[in-house]
């Protein structure tokens, strides 16, 4: 792909100034650009490569006054940072939907639609009774079940599989290995010491704009769904367990697992390793930090936790202030007991 200075200026509502006509066919950082690349100038800190960058064009702030010459073309915007995620984004979405196609062999089953614009990538199984809408791009060896649902322009990367009955909305992305709708663990302890089996006859049902990380499982519901609201993100190698529920525009991410049937609430961020029981109730807009383990539900908005247990940020800041003093703490309270000890045989 190849755009003039001029082009890229006009899509991001730039000024130009140098060659207009310069010809662009890569993104590069600043340090690594050559005379076909694009790269920008968001932090101060790295003012000193646009004198020396190799980069044929430069996207720097309206505001900026360079200190030396700049022999890069130069695209003059309001926010350097946020056009050059809009370029990124661009790029992304002509890679990712300039597909169209059905490669062979791949397998569609009976009553199964398929919307116009749609590609299918060699080696890619689409049950019975299903839908595909416009624009759904299907990679190799991707398994969709019978009486699934798939939205408009739905990206699934290579060896993406999606059990039956569930539902994708639009404009998703599910990256390669993600598993939809996966049985739940559910197992029911018997008296001689084994497990019988619970069956999960539920379905997933994820809503529109979703992110779903390479390597993601979410668990279809023992009866019902597991539901995956509007605007979710969640990262690689995220468990979601049956029936929970997690609210619009969510961020998760990676190494985290939620138990069952916990309902998390909308506009949450749960970071890296975060581990949640099962059955438990999370605000909205609340805040849980790495590897904390959370035990009991979170029903005020806005809470931030950390720790595990987990407890209130703040909290767990002066206990950990403690804990770190604990080896000085024990040798002072040894030195301490040595004294009385002293003292009584006085």
């Amino acid at each position: 792909m190849e755009f003039t200075v001029a082009q890229i200026a006009q899509l991001l509502g730039g000024e130009v100034k140098g060659d207009p006509n310069l010809k662009i066919n890569k993104l590069a950082k600043i340090q690594e650009g050559d005379l076909e690349s694009l790269t920008f100038l968001s932090n101060p800190k790295y003012e000193q490569f646009v004198y020396s960058t190799e980069a044929g064009a430069i996207i720097v702030s309206k505001e900026f006054q360079p200190r030396a010459e700049v022999k890069a073309t130069m695209i003059l915007v309001d926010d350097p940072y946020t056009s050059f995620s809009t370029l990124l984004e661009e790029y992304q979405r002509i890679s990712n939907f300039g597909v169209i196609g059905i490669e062979e062999p791949c397998y569609t089953g009976q009553n199964s639609t398929q919307g116009n614009g749609i590609y299918r990538g060699a080696f890619s199984y689409v049950g019975k009774n299903c839908k595909i809408g416009n624009n759904v791009k299907i990679y190799p060896h991707v398994f969709i079940g019978d009486n699934v649902s798939i939205g408009d322009n739905t990206i699934l990367h290579a060896g993406v599989k999606i059990y039956k009955d569930c539902v994708v909305g639009s404009h998703c992305t599910l990256h390669a290995g993600a598993v939809i709708g996966s049985d739940g663990f559910g197992f029911a302890p018997q008296p001689d010491g084994t497990y019988k089996d619970i069956p999960q006859i539920g379905n997933v049902v994820i809503g529109n704009h979703v992110y779903i990380g390479a390597n993601t499982a979410i668990d279809c519901a023992t009866m019902g769904s597991t539901v995956i609201h509007d605007g979710v993100k969640l990262d690689n190698l995220t468990q979601i367990a049956h029936n929970v529920e997690i609210g619009k525009n969510t961020a998760i991410a990676a190494q985290t697992g939620i138990a069952g049937s916990t309902k998390i609430g909308e506009n949450c961020i749960i970071a890296g390793q975060v581990g949640i029981i099962g059955h438990l109730q999370i605000a909205n807009r609340s805040t849980i930090g790495a590897q904390a383990g959370v035990g009991k539900s979170m029903l005020k908005e806005g809470e931030s936790i950390l720790g595990s247990p987990a407890m209130d940020y703040s909290s767990y800041l002066k206990s950990f202030t403690v804990f770190k003093k604990l080896p000085e703490l024990r040798k002072r309270i040894e030195e301490l007991e040595e004294k009385v000890i002293n003292l009584h045989s006085l």
